[in-house]
């Protein structure tokens, strides 16, 4: 089978892999398709984030969709041909965090395509898999398996309201509108936020964050002094969610909380300086969120159910031979948003 396999920054290459033997409680899934996360594009552009690096070749991929190809005898609930989202979370179950509920913490976590420990976690760009059956999440028949994939990503949206605590009522900005920051945003409008102003630096993911259900768009590049108006009487949202990774958006997201506000880093974006006077005088709480483990089932209810609607999000699909072309396509912001790479032709 073909995987796509980076080597180190810009090798990346589409290579065959051998698929390990179907085991008692396991699936064997034909991947639909992968959409191409930032973490992905760090790999490739830089190979690797802050201190991670790639040491060894590595599958990229976690945001997949697949159909059941087939089943372990032990794999109860499921059939050939079931049209399936994938979670990549692979906690231990049995370590201390897995036992309090922490499982995006676990000790042993096997998350796909991480370079963070070694040998590395293979990912999930590749034409057939085998996963888990508590993995797999059945989908509905309305529901395309390229819309399917965008349960991780909006499970990543769902854990940084966790983080956040209520939402409810409340007065909300998001920094930074890329696939995370726009599914957030329907996420918030799940969760009953009652204002949501986006901002970004470029007009597409400003376009899509509307779509998504912010109020208010804000392009900082061309209104850089847009947000002072939300900065007096020591700030004016409750809520924060910094998904960029610039440490001007965490700044500028700061001074425009309210006393006692909460501010959620989404974004990776390396090491920064705090003003560590302005939150100490306001009370404010910065807060880190990282993966997710419970809420790919709630994505999956929701994008079943029609309360999200991904559409807006995705910009591209390509098949897996233009992997490359995929990966270089995603890296252009000015016309991209989410891309995504078929696996096998013919899918819905």
């Amino acid at each position: 089978m073909r995987s796509v396999i980076c080597h180190s920054a810009k090798d990346l290459r589409i290579e065959n892999s051998e698929l390990p033997d179907l085991q008692a409680h396991q699936l064997r899934v034909n991947v639909a398709y992968g959409g191409i996360c930032g973490s992905d594009l760090h790999y490739y552009q830089h190979g690797g984030f802050g201190t991670v690096r790639i040491k060894e070749p590595i599958a990229l991929g976690h945001e997949v969709s697949g159909t059941v190809d087939a089943c372990g005898f032990q794999a109860s609930g499921f059939q050939k041909g079931q049209r399936i989202a994938i979670s990549p979370s692979r906690p231990c179950g049995h370590c201390r965090f897995c036992q309090a509920g922490q499982h995006n913490h676990c000790l042993s976590m096997r998350f796909y395509g991480s370079a963070m420990p070694f040998p590395h976690i293979q990912g999930a760009f590749s034409e057939q898999l085998i996963i888990e059956s508590y993995q797999a999440h059945p989908i509905a028949d309305h529901l395309t398996l390229s819309e399917a994939a965008l349960a991780e990503p909006l499970s990543v949206g769902l854990h940084a309201i966790q983080r956040a605590g209520t939402v409810l009522g409340k007065q909300v900005l998001v920094t930074g509108c890329g696939p995370i920051g726009s599914l957030l945003i329907a996420g918030l409008r799940r969760a009953g936020a009652a204002r949501i102003v986006a901002a970004d630096i470029a007009d597409l993911p400003l376009k899509c964050a509307k779509e998504m259900g912010a109020d208010e768009t804000i392009n900082l590049r061309t209104q850089a002094q847009a947000l002072d108006k939300y900065k007096v009487d020591k700030g004016q949202f409750d809520t924060v969610f910094e998904a960029s990774g610039s440490e001007a958006a965490l700044r500028v997201g700061l001074d425009v909380l309210m006393p006692r506000g909460v501010l959620v880093a989404i974004g990776m974006g390396g090491e920064i300086n705090l003003p560590m006077n302005q939150i100490v005088a306001k009370e404010l709480d910065l807060r880190g969120t990282f993966r997710f483990h419970a809420e790919f089932a709630t994505a999956v209810r929701f994008l079943n159910e029609g309360l999200v609607n991904g559409k807006p999000v995705i910009t591209g699909i390509m098949p897996v031979e233009r992997a490359i072309e995929a990966f270089d396509l995603a890296a252009d912001k000015t016309q991209s948003l989410k891309v995504q790479i078929a696996f096998a032709q013919g899918v819905a």
